[in-house]
């Protein structure tokens, strides 16, 4: 099985470049205005793009991403409404990978069968869901795997050598290296903490390891994937999101520009970064 996530890493190893992968909520701040933003952000310089599903209980989540997610809920976003965005985006784009991110609860819902196909047939690439853990494969992870889904594992500065085969089992596509300890958006990567940790992951895998939580600006963008395969931004923005917004919180003439435009700067600090060494 090879997906576009296997796909397009291998594409960015030829060019001996890092991937820049952005995450914004499905449906922030209403379904149609993120519909345009998610379709705006290849064409600004995302390789990769993680759409969070809206869900009312994050665990994982800081301040702003809560805030996204709450205003998607509220503009009436839903898992199959989410599922719809990349139908739409697939309309036009049939390159660029789709990882959504969230939690398992609405999933459960929905039904797993049902969510796996109605996934896979949208044009969804991958999963990232935070609160299910290995020895929860047979949930999720296993079923989605044979759906031909990319099962992508979270990785923390608190794995440590003895559980870092575990997580790693059954990932694929690529590991997500979360860089702090805490919530998204609390505080800044440490780009050479976060050296040390990408070989140690590198010494037990050979999938591209990207890093995300803490990456804010194109300088650390550029700092952050000259160490890892790739660099996940996604508070920041939410953050250019949010503060193109009117009082009410509904879209402005500004607001896919504002996401465009830093998803374009921050995009110029990833390709700026030296190759990674396999």
């Amino acid at each position: 099985m090879t997906t576009r996530i296997d796909t397009r890493f291998a594409e960015l190893a030829e060019q001996g470049r890092s991937a820049f992968v952005t995450f914004l909520m499905a449906g922030d701040p209403d379904p149609a205005t993120s519909l345009e933003i998610i379709k705006a952000l290849p064409k600004s310089g995302a390789d990769v793009i993680e759409i969070g599903m809206p869900f009312t209980d994050p665990m994982a989540d800081g301040p702003s991403i809560q805030a996204a997610g709450l205003r998607a809920l509220k503009a009436g976003m839903t898992l199959k409404k989410t599922l719809d965005l990349v139908r739409g985006f697939r309309k036009d784009d049939d390159a660029t990978p789709i990882v959504l991110m969230g939690y398992y609860n609405p999933i459960y819902i929905y039904g797993v069968d049902k969510f796996l196909g109605d996934a896979k047939s949208a044009g969804v690439d991958g999963l990232i869901i935070v609160d299910l853990p290995p020895e929860e494969d047979d949930e999720l992870c296993l079923p989605a795997m044979k759906a031909g889904l990319n099962f992508i594992r979270l990785a923390t500065p608190t794995t440590d050598d003895k559980r870092l085969p575990a997580v790693l089992a059954n990932t694929s596509g690529f590991v997500y290296y979360v860089s702090i300890t805490g919530i998204t958006g609390a505080a800044a990567a440490d780009s050479s903490a976060v050296s040390e940790a990408v070989a140690r992951i590198k010494r037990h895998t050979k999938l591209p390891v990207c890093v995300g939580f803490g990456i804010r600006t194109p300088e650390t963008a550029r700092a952050i994937a000259s160490h890892a395969n790739g660099a996940v931004v996604g508070t920041a923005l939410v953050d250019a999101l949010r503060n193109s917004l009117d009082a009410e919180g509904r879209a402005t003439g500004k607001t896919v520009s504002a996401v465009a435009e830093l998803t374009a700067a921050l995009a110029q600090g990833v390709k700026g970064a030296r190759a990674v060494a396999e």
